[in-house]
This record gives structure tokens, C-alpha cells and sequence, in this order.
């Protein structure tokens, strides 16, 4: 029997988890001292390394000394909501990081609130105590009192600290010791995270807790061993959530040590291991003996409360730039996205339109980035929330709001978060000089607010949410209150022409830039829409006149990335991907097709 930790490492965005991780990898000896180690190793998605934050759940093991510790790195942020809740079922302890400077934040409450409750005890890491304005103190009284508040037990509270710098790789029990290494920090998993229960003896109990996808061996679980030995080619049962059961071979078994997968032959209970040979292998099912089969409870997957149509482009520029532009290749795409993202659905909603529901405006985007990446050219709409009815109540989400702004900026956002249906719950003044206000919002309210706010506190506002339940629905929320500019020629935009129109908005586009009949090129200083001419040139004459030919200064525009775009866009508004760009446009191009079609919703 191997010596095995399992143990999760938790926390809020950008708190150190990644970089916690890089450190224990390096200081274990896994990496051979010679091998060069890129920064945030367990980051490998592009987007993962752009953004710094983990977006997939991803495991390593560690050798120390006699014993095995595997480590589950989460995502932070509340969109992956559900990969955490998942993973903390597969270990034995967690590894809480807290920021020493901002203290406990919405996902630390969320993530740590699913740890109490599967009965785990955690170690809390003040980390980045090296900050000018940390306070590792006030930290841990905070996370004392989220304990308190999510009714942990005895043992829980009595959490052991550590005092750390992830990034420095030093670790250390009091604030006054030597800056050193890992080393408490190993000896503190070894001694506080329980060894896995169950034995190697009974009868075989595996559960798949997360997917990945090989174009070789097809899908793989990755899967938590409760009970019993795994053997690579053996005969085992696949229990499925629903309660089908069928049985089938393991045709591969991989274990993991340090970022390496490694084919082995036998794996025992305790152990996190991936299992290849079964297509239709789900999050939840459980791998078990076809003689004596004794599934396990599914998991409970989080439902989503946003969702999106991606639909083909139908636009004047339609397979000008992309790859992958037919409705097949897009709805083949999505299918693969779903069978390791189990977060999302995806429903098809009529000829080349698909309905993708997911858990936040990130996750959705991000996936749309991903394709975008691939050459994929496609129309997104609005982010519309997923309304649920229950006794003939209509439910939709709400969220738990927290931001941090400087005082001189909060009463705007208040104002602000007021007309979109937000009850403020707390207001706590920081010692950084900001003031921490909590809000209690729907959903909906949250859509195309982001942009709003970082104008509203000139940059400086932090704002983080998280799901909190299904509440009634509470009638119309405000918002974008701007209408749009949009194009009525086709053509290139003149710098002489958009010279003009500043006065009219703010514009999007620069000069020589393709627009279309129909392609929004700016936001109106007013509430409605307005039709423009970007590609009027100068006339010119032979009569010459004084100060005639000043310089055209233009501002510049405002850049429209996807999640911008997105949060900005209105019901009767998509958003064109492609490879190369990504434009704004009115769902009807043709005026007089939008005009009638604004009569019909009104009448």
C-alpha cells in the first residue's frame, strides 16, 4: 500500500494557487534539476496563460520522502463553480490560500463553504505575505470568522496557519521565522491531511470526477480509486448517474507524476488515476467490480443560469476570414466541447442556431475565444439568463456581489447598482483606503455592467460575484441606456467622415476599416439608435480657403473585445467572430426590415 495524500488547493482568482503549486513541484524533487520550468506550469491553455487564472481543474502528483501526494489545482473564479465542487469530493484535505493584503473574497467564501460541508479540514496559507500593505493577522481572524459563519465544526476551526510567499518559494509557521522553503508546508499536509480511507481489499469503487479527450484513445476519466485495485485490461462495470450498467474493458490506465502521465499496470484505493476504453464514461459514473457492482452516489453538477445562441455567420462578410464557417462544422464543435465540459448544455434550436446555456459570462466567452482561435466564424447573441418555473413561481439567479472602490467613487456604483435591482447587504471600510461593499443581485442586473463600472471608478473598482440561489423574478432591470451607430453604406471608413461623427458617440472603428449596411460602428451619446454615413469623403474643389485643411484629430476608439462586445450588445444586437475580428451589427441589416420588425414588437 503507498503512503497518499490527496489534497485540493483552494482559494479566490489570482491568490497564488498556480504558483503554490510551481513551487511544491520544484522543491519535491519531481523536476529533474536540470529540466528548465516555465512559469504557472499547470496553466497550459493559452487563454489560461494571457489571463493568469486557471479555468480547468488539473491534477499533479508529488514524491516526498516515502509518501505520494496528489494535488488538485482549482479554478478561482465562480464561473468553474462546479469543477470545484466536484474535485473536493475526490480528497482528503484542502490547502486554503488567502492574499495577506485582501483577505477573504466571494469565491474563498464559495469554495471553502462546499469544503465544510464535505466535512474537510483545511490548512490555511496566508500567502503573498511579502506585500508592502499585508496584514496577515486580520487575514486569519477573517477566515476564523467565515468558519464561524458557514457552521464549521470543533476540528475545522482548529485550522493550523502558515505564514508563506508562493512566489519566493518559502513557507514558515510564524511570522518571525527565517524565510526558507517549502518544507512546513510539506510537513503540514503530511501531518493535517488525513491518509485516504477505504482498502485496497474490498470490492473495486472508482468515480469519475473530471473528462479529457485523446484523438487516439478517445474520452478518458479521470477518477478517484475508493476502494479495491484497478488493473489496466481488466473487465470492470461502467454504472452510469442514471443507473444504466454496462460492462467493458480498461484499455488504458495512466497515473500522473509531476506533469508526466505515465501508463501503469495496477493502481489501489487512495490513488487519482485516468481511465481510457469507455466512450460514453461521464462525470459522476462510478468504474466498479461486473461480478459484485456497487456504484457510488453521483456527483451533483451545478445547473447553468446564462445562456447564448451561437448561430452561422449571415453576414456581408461571411467566409471571408474563417475556417470552419458551416452550421455542421460549428454544431460538431460544440458537441466536442460538451463531452469534457460538463458544466454546459447545449440544445439545437433550429436550422444552424444552437442554444449554449453555461455558468457565467466567462465561461461562455472563453469557449467562443477558443473557437475563434481554431478559425471558427460564427454570431453570438445576447447573454439571456436561464429562467426556471417552479409552482407556478418564476425563479431566476441571483448573484453575491462584493466590490471594492475608493470611497470617492461609491456612491455612483451604488446608484448605479440601485436602478438594476441590487440590495446592498454590507459596507465595510478597508485599510487600503477602499470601502468593501456586498450586494444581493439578480443575475440579469449583472449583464453589461462591468464596462459601466470600470468607468465609473475610473479603473480602480475590483468587483467579484458568485451564485447565490433562485429567487422570484423581479420585473424589468435597466440597461445599456445608450443607443447605437450603426453604418447605412458599404465600404471603407474615412478618417474625414469619422471626424465628423465624434461629436455624435464614441466610435469603435478606426479610418480604413470594412463596415456594412447594418454593422454597428459606435455607441450614440443618445438613447436611440442613429444612421450613419462612415465612408463620406471630402469634396473637393479648386477654391481654396483659409484653415480649410486642418489636421482631422480623431480619438481613439474604444476597443471591443468578446466579453465587452458581449455585455454590450442589446436583444435586437449579435456579435460576428472571426479569426481576425470581431464586429457589432444589428440582428436585421436592412433598415426597413428592422423598422417593421420593431412595429411588430410593439403592436
Amino acid at each position: 500500500m503507498q503512503n497518499i495524500r490527496n489534497i485540493a488547493v483552494i482559494a479566490h482568482v489570482d491568490h497564488g494557487k498556480t504558483t503554490l503549486v510551481d513551487g511544491l513541484l520544484q522543491q519535491s524533487g519531481t523536476f529533474e534539476a536540470h529540466k528548465e520550468m516555465a512559469e504557472r506550469v499547470m496553466d497550459s491553455n493559452d487563454i489560461e496563460k494571457e489571463r493568469g487564472i486557471t479555468i480547468l481543474s488539473k491534477n499533479t502528483a508529488i514524491r516526498y520522502n516515502e509518501y505520494k501526494i496528489n494535488i488538485i489545482d482549482t479554478p478561482g473564479h465562480a464561473d468553474f463553480g462546479g469543477e470545484v465542487e466536484r474535485v473536493l469530493k475526490m480528497v482528503d484535505g484542502v490547502l486554503l490560500l488567502v492574499d495577506a493584503q485582501e483577505g477573504v473574497m466571494p469565491q474563498t467564501k464559495f469554495v471553502l463553504k462546499k469544503a465544510i460541508e464535505l466535512g474537510l479540514r483545511p490548512i490555511v496559507v496566508v500567502n503573498k505575505i511579502d506585500k508592502p500593505a499585508a496584514e496577515p493577522e486580520r487575514v486569519v481572524d477573517e477566515v476564523f470568522d467565515l468558519l464561524v459563519a458557514l457552521e464549521a465544526d470543533e476540528t475545522q476551526l482548529d485550522f493550523p496557519v502558515l505564514y508563506a510567499a508562493a512566489r519566493d518559494g518559502y513557507a514558515k509557521w510564524n511570522m518571525e521565522d527565517e524565510n526558507k522553503d517549502l518544507t512546513p508546508l510539506f510537513e503540514a499536509i503530511l501531518e493535517y491531511v488525513p491518509a485516504p480511507e477505504g482498502s485496497a481489499e474490498n470490492t473495486l469503487q472508482t468515480q469519475v470526477f473530471t473528462l479529457d479527450y485523446d484523438n487516439y484513445v478517445g474520452r478518458i476519466g479521470i477518477a478517484r480509486i475508493f476502494n479495491g485495485r484497478l488493473k489496466s485490461g481488466e473487465q470492470v462495470m461502467l454504472a452510469k448517474a442514471n443507473g444504466e450498467q454496462k460492462k467493458g474493458r480498461v484499455t488504458k490506465l495512466i497515473g500522473f507524476i509531476g506533469l508526466e502521465r505515465i501508463e501503469i499496470d495496477e493502481a489501489e484505493a487512495g490513488d487519482i488515476v485516468a481511465i481510457a476504453g469507455f466512450n460514453e464514461i461521464d462525470v459522476g459514473d462510478t468504474v466498479t467490480d461486473p461480478t459484485n457492482p456497487q456504484p457510488l452516489d453521483p456527483l451533483h453538477i451545478e445547473e447553468p443560469t446564462l445562456s447564448v445562441v451561437f448561430s452561422v455567420n449571415d453576414g456581408p462578410f461571411a467566409g471571408r476570414e474563417g475556417k470552419f464557417v458551416t452550421a455542421n462544422k460549428l454544431k460538431e464543435r460544440l458537441e466536442k466541447e460538451m463531452e469534457t465540459n460538463i458544466a454546459m448544455r447545449l440544445e439545437q434550436l433550429g436550422e444552424g442556431s444552437f442554444k449554449v446555456s453555461g455558468r457565467g459570462e466567462l465561461q461562455i466567452s472563453i469557449l467562443a475565444e477558443n473557437m475563434r482561435r481554431e478559425g471558427y466564424e460564427f454570431l453570438i447573441s445576447r447573454p439571456e439568463v436561464v429562467i426556471k418555473e417552479e409552482n407556478g413561481v418564476r425563479l431566476e439567479p441571483y448573484e453575491h456581489l462584493v466590490i471594492d472602490v475608493p470611497e470617492e467613487h461609491s456612491g455612483a456604483v451604488i446608484e448605479k447598482l440601485g436602478r438594476r435591482k441590487a440590495e446592498m447587504t454590507s459596507m465595510n471600510p478597508m485599510p487600503d483606503g477602499t470601502t468593501r461593499i456586498e450586494f444581493e443581485i439578480p443575475a440579469r442586473g449583472l449583464i453589461g455592467f462591468r464596462t459601466q463600472f470600470l468607468t465609473d471608478t475610473k479603473g480602480e473598482g475590483v468587483m467579484n460575484h458568485s451564485f447565490l440561489a433562485y429567487r422570484p423574478f423581479v420585473g424589468n432591470v435597466e440597461h445599456r441606456t445608450n443607443g447605437a451607430l450603426i453604418s447605412m453604406e458599404n465600404g471603407k471608413a474615412l478618417g474625414y467622415a469619422l471626424f465628423n461623427l465624434q461629436d455624435r458617440g464614441v466610435l469603435f472603428i478606426k479610418p480604413q476599416t470594412e463596415v456594412y449596411v447594418g454593422m454597428i460602428i459606435g455607441e450614440h451619446a443618445r438613447p436611440n439608435d442613429l444612421e450613419v454615413n462612415p465612408i463620406k469623403g471630402k469634396k473637393l474643389s479648386n477654391v481654396r480657403s483659409s484653415g480649410a485643411d486642418d489636421a482631422i484629430v480623431l480619438v481613439p476608439p474604444r476597443e471591443m473585445n468578446l466579453e465587452r462586445a458581449m455585455e454590450w450588445i442589446e436583444e435586437d444586437e449579435l456579435v460576428e467572430v472571426t479569426p481576425e475580428n470581431i464586429r457589432i451589427r444589428k440582428r436585421y441589416l436592412d433598415p426597413h426590415v428592422r423598422k417593421r420588425m420593431e412595429k411588430q414588437k410593439k403592436a
